[in-house]
Formats: structure tokens, sequence, C-alpha cells
């Protein structure tokens, strides 16, 4: 379960990993240190502040925190194997063999994107009928992309590579298409203040998520031939490891803390729309 990613014409070792320089390596590190703290603080967040929330869109927060704190245990885990392949000789920082082991990452995305869709669908407060139909599709979709994107991403063929990314592809375009056309439909029954906010957190699915199929598709030593000699050319070296961790983990906060700050900001919103809440503040104060 070791993430195999050379870039040609970079030194590496048995474990695949290039060398890279002192500020290659440690902007990868603080990266992953900053997501943890995000994911964290995020998690506290939400557990927290679900008591400002109306009753109905607690469980949306609830499942907020828990996939920031899943994802903030999984890249604890991812910083301390990068920690562990490297070591640093002389001016550089060489691979120790052991691998980085990027499995994390995954076991992360196939507990946390179908979670995501659960807390969107549970602050939309749709009918039950409606809802069920709508988490039933997504959350089937979502574990069906990431199962068979993972054959893949752990190939270094490009042609096995890009079969099981075309057949994820396949979900996530489906995904897409549901959140913007059946959510989309439903937008006439939410509250004028809040279909703004939807609209960005279907948007800000769309944008993050888009760079996960870019990362996929230009990883490590599957690429064709021709665009490790174009790298080796412009002389830069451990760019795929380097560029494609920072990229999935920006992705990462935006799409799991930065989408929860925007449920959480519908859910705040319907509930000050609500009467009946808005007695029982009125009574507590």
């Amino acid at each position: 379960m070791y993430l195999f990613a050379a870039e040609a014409g970079s030194a590496s070792s048995a474990s695949g990993l290039p060398n890279l320089t002192p500020f290659q390596y440690n902007v990868v590190d603080n990266f992953f240190s900053l997501t943890v703290a995000t994911m964290g603080a995020a998690a506290l967040f939400f557990f927290i502040s679900r008591n400002q929330l109306a009753y109905r869109y607690r469980p949306a927060l609830m499942v907020s925190g828990l996939v920031v704190a899943i994802a903030c245990y999984h890249y604890f885990m991812i910083r301390m194997s990068w920690q562990g392949a490297y070591k640093i000789e002389g001016d550089m920082f060489v691979p120790t063999g052991k691998g980085f082991n990027d499995f994390y990452r995954y076991a992360d995305w196939i507990l946390t994107v179908p979670l995501l869709m659960v807390e969107l669908i549970a602050v939309m407060n749709l009918a039950s009928d409606k809802a069920r139909s709508l988490l039933t599709k997504l959350v089937v979709a979502a574990a069906l992309m990431i199962g068979l994107g993972y054959p893949g991403e752990i190939s270094t063929d490009w042609t096995t590579r890009l079969i099981w990314g075309v057949a994820s592809s396949v979900p996530f375009v489906y995904i897409l298409y549901v959140l913007w056309v059946e959510l989309s439909a439903s937008l006439d029954t939410q509250p004028q203040e809040v279909r703004g906010i939807i609209q960005i957190c279907k948007l800000l699915i769309l944008v993050t998520w888009a760079f996960y199929p870019i990362a996929y598709a230009i990883y490590g030593d599957s690429l064709p031939n021709a665009v490790p000699g174009i790298i080796r050319s412009i002389g830069i070296s451990g760019l795929g490891v380097v560029g494609v961790q920072i990229g999935y983990a920006i992705a990462d906060i935006t799409a799991k803390a930065g989408f929860g700050m925007l449920i959480y900001y519908i859910a705040l919103t319907k509930s000050e729309l609500d009467p009946e809440f808005a007695k029982v503040k009125t009574a507590v104060a």
C-alpha cells in the first residue's frame, strides 16, 4: 500500500521516492501539519457549536465534526509516514527505504466522502422519502468512486491506471449530476436566505473535487514516457510528490473543513428562521 512516485531524472531508492531538497520536504511536512491542526480545530468547533442549532439540524453538524475528526487522524498518520520515509543526508532529504504509506488517504476518503453527502442532505431537511433516495444514490456512488479508483492509484502501469480511472469517473460524474440537477430542483423548498450558500456548497464540491482526477492522471511513474522527459528537461525533481501532496492537503481542507463551515452557516441560518427554536432561545435567555 505504498506510494511509488519517482520522477525521471531524480535519484531514488528502492522505495521509488525521489530525493528532495529541504524546502521540498519541509513544505510538504508543514502542509500536513497545517491540515492536522485545521481538521482538529474544525472538529472541536463543530462539536461545540451544535448546541447553537435547532435539534433537526444538529445531526448535520455532528457529521461535519465526524468528517474532520476522521481526516485529522488520517493526516496525522500520513505525516508520521512521511517523516519515516525520509532522512537527511548532507543537504538533501533521501528515502529511508520504508516507503510512504498513502493508503491512509484512501482509508480517509472511503469514510469521509460518503459522510460529506450525508451532511449536505441532512442540512437540506428534505422530505424523508426524497432525502432517503438522494442519500442512497450519493453514498453508493461515492463508495464506488473511491473503491474503483484505488486499484489504479497503487498501479504504476499507465494502462491499468487509465482503466480504473475511467471506471471511477463514472460515479464521480454521476455524483456531480445528482448534486447539480436533483439538489438544484430542491432549492425552491429552501428558505431564500440559504439558497446562495447551498449554491456555494455545490460549487465548492465541483472545484475541490476536480483536483482529484487531475492529480490521479498526472501522478508518478504511471505517466506516459514523454511526460517524465519533459519534467527532466526543465530540471524539476520531486515535482509529482510535492505538488500532489500539497494539492491533496489543500483540497481536503477545503472539501472537509471549508464545506463543514458552509453546512454550519446553512444550519445556523435555518435555525434562526425556525420560530420554535426562537422560542427556546428566548426562554433560555
